[in-house]
């Protein structure tokens, strides 16, 4: 079998490279990093979850990179990521403290500190606004003014609430968990093996390709998995992050406050049938849990049905495969896997060119 080798490779890629910057800036503008990170927020959180990196900064940055692709900046922001120290693990952050700017419920009408429906589309019509086309500076600061005016008379706009499920285990409808203090394993760190715990496939779900999870979360509603959730509770809000004072590690009033992340939290509630002592059929609630940077709803609530999936001791469902769903979901990895496809594969396609005409020579004869 000859070998073909490729010539002028070198001059081609840097030639190709700057072709990519002249797509990028053929337009005769150059996009604001700034401009990304206020005007496409739902851009940038997807692609912090994704990457498993909270800056809007940097993932506006990846966005500006990438041209808008979000598979590119998952993969700019994952590299970087990979190059940053590691100096401090935060304590652990308790949801219940959420400074909360959107809170429903799907299965109650009526919840304790109400239904806080913040921002979202799920209450527009999907229809194109064309007067964006025409939006002018002028309109938005008169639009900032009126709603700074209107956050000095209301005052201190921080808000937190209980969870739903904490008033179902009140009253005896789901059942009490006990706190785990197991020290969760750090999936950046160590290398993946199967069976896994709960803490790896909560990491793997929460970085994982928002639309992947949103297609396998679907396809248990569909009948290919056993998972039919009702939203208990979603929750957007602010965290703070702390870390201890490195010479008194043990006192947390000591910690030191770094920043807050905005997150997306859900709670769902999964209707499961057991036998109870007296071998009837009875009705409980398993509770599926999903949580990711930024405002990614969507996302947390597949995650919610994925976590209870992957649960299940069910296999016959291919989304009750950890190692199925796990390998799969990971944006770098199926990204990588699928592009590499476009390099070279000369000698390998050439030994099966080859073996196909020598078959067909000995067919002839």
């Amino acid at each position: 079998m000859a070998y073909v080798a490729v010539k002028g490779g070198k001059e081609a890629i840097e030639e190709s490279i700057e072709r990519l910057k002249l797509e990028r800036l053929k337009g005769g503008h150059v996009l604001d990093v700034e401009d990304i990170q206020s005007g496409e927020r739902l851009l940038v959180d997807q692609v912090m979850s994704e990457s498993f990196l909270y800056s809007p900064q940097l993932a506006s940055l990846a966005i500006k990179q990438g041209e808008g692709s979000l598979e590119e900046a998952v993969f700019l922001m994952r590299a970087y990521r990979s190059t940053l120290p590691r100096n401090y693990y935060s304590l652990t952050v308790e949801s219940d403290d959420m400074r909360i700017e959107r809170r429903i419920s799907a299965a109650f009408k009526d919840i304790p500190g109400g239904q806080i429906l913040g921002s979202c589309f799920d209450y527009k019509h999907r229809l194109l606004d064309f007067d964006l086309l025409l939006e002018k500076e002028e309109a938005l600061e008169e639009m900032l003014a009126h709603f700074e005016e209107a956050e000095k008379k209301q005052g201190s706009s921080d808000l937190f609430l209980p969870k739903v499920s904490d008033y179902l285990r009140k009253e005896g409808l789901l059942e009490k968990i006990e706190n785990n203090d197991t020290p969760p394993k750090d999936v950046t760190k160590e290398i993946l093996t199967f069976p896994t715990v709960r803490s790896e496939r909560l990491q793997i779900l929460t970085r994982g390709m928002t639309q992947t999870l949103i297609s396998l979360g679907y396809a248990s509603l569909r009948g290919y998995g056993s998972v039919h959730p009702t939203v208990g509770e979603l929750r957007v809000g602010n965290l703070g992050i702390y870390v201890a004072d490195p010479m008194n590690p043990q006192d947390e009033e000591e910690s030191y406050y770094i920043g807050d992340i905005r997150v997306s939290e859900v709670e769902s509630l999964i209707p499961h049938t057991i036998t109870n002592q007296n071998g009837e059929s009875q009705l409980e609630f398993q509770v599926g849990y999903g949580i990711a940077l930024g405002q990614n709803e969507s996302k947390a609530i597949a995650m919610s049905i994925l976590d209870r999936c992957l649960e299940s001791e069910d296999k016959k469902y291919a989304i009750n495969d950890e190692e199925f769903v796990l390998y799969h979901i990971d944006s770098v990895e199926a990204t990588g896997f699928i592009s590499h496809l476009k390099l070279p594969h000369y000698v390998t396609f050439q030994s099966k060119l080859n073996s196909i005409r020598k078959t067909k020579e000995r067919k002839t004869q």
